[in-house]
């Protein structure tokens, strides 16, 4: 999760806004290795096929280094930069190395970051499975996620409009005509979890900012499609409403994070102090937001 600074003329309007649809989803930040000076290089790891990886004969464009009991394939780019960068993309590994380092110097570069080379990867695998399972459909029995639960709507044929959510049963019972188009219905569903969210975000807010003593001046629902949050200098919050889809702890954490700006409008190691005193799960929140894709969450 990438946590963006945006500024305007007006320091007044100095805004933290933290990310979510970010290049985490599309590429991973890179990760700069020194570039070794002009040696040889310590030797690899003994080659070890696993899972019969190496059977698989190598993409146009790809290099193949044995790492453990593993084979990595990667795409090598050549550019004037002084440092090895390492990126997860799409694609899988890429590299971007000085011209003048050797082959056997990045692949030893690789098997130093080879531990988080292979949880990125595994990162972006399990995205991509859940990108590939099927989106909620728009009907009665449909699911749809709701404060971290699935909820089954119910939609009742009736010329009268209305709207009803059974908390014990997991319901929520839509009330159109019979002629109605599904965009009607996800725009009723869509209403009520804008103000559910809103109804939520009211109670949340007040007792994160009591804890942190701080004063915020309003708060407003967002729609954006990059920001979980948002957070001005002179105390306007912004929270994005599809947070209602997931579980209390991730809606604290965000609320968290905002108001902690008003005591640190920065990312500093003491702006995470502030966070981690008032939310001190916020590790976790923040990876498992990370880890929903847009793909994840209803199309509205």
């Amino acid at each position: 999760m990438k946590l963006l600074r945006h500024t305007s003329p007006d320091p007044q309007q100095l805004a933290l806004q933290l990310d979510f649809f970010s290049s985490d989803f599309s590429s991973q930040p890179k990760i700069d290795h020194p570039a070794p000076k002009h040696s040889p290089g310590s030797s690899l790891p003994p080659s070890a096929a696993s899972n019969g990886d190496a059977a698989k004969p190598v993409a146009i464009g790809k290099r193949r280094v044995h790492v453990g009991e593993h084979h990595l394939d990667y795409t090598l780019v050549r550019s004037k930069r002084r440092s090895i960068g390492f990126m997860i993309d799409d694609d899988g590994l890429r590299i971007t190395a000085p011209k003048w380092v050797t082959l056997t110097e990045i692949e030893n570069a690789i098997c130093e970051k080879q531990r988080w080379i292979f949880t990125k990867l595994n990162e972006r695998r399990a995205r991509s499975a859940r990108r590939l399972q099927p989106q909620m459909e728009w009907r009665d029995g449909g699911t749809l996620p709701y404060l971290g639960n699935d909820i089954t709507l119910r939609i009742l044929a009736t010329q009268s409009a209305g709207i009803l959510y059974d908390a014990e049963s997991q319901e929520l019972t839509v009330c159109l005509p019979s002629d109605a188009a599904e965009q009607q219905l996800k725009d009723r569903v869509q209403g009520w979890l804008q103000l559910e969210a809103k109804r939520i975000f009211a109670e949340r807010l007040p007792l994160y900012a009591k804890k942190l003593s701080v004063s915020y001046q309003s708060f407003a629902l967002s729609s954006a499609m990059t920001q979980w949050g948002s957070c001005t200098a002179d105390g306007k919050i912004r929270l994005n409403w599809r947070l209602i889809h997931f579980a209390l702890p991730l809606i604290d954490y965000v609320i968290a994070h905002e108001l902690s700006h008003l005591r640190e409008m920065n990312h500093s190691p003491q702006f995470w102090a502030t966070v981690q005193s008032v939310f001190p799960e916020f590790a976790a929140a923040k990876k498992a937001l990370r880890e929903h894709a847009p793909e994840t969450l209803p199309i509205f």
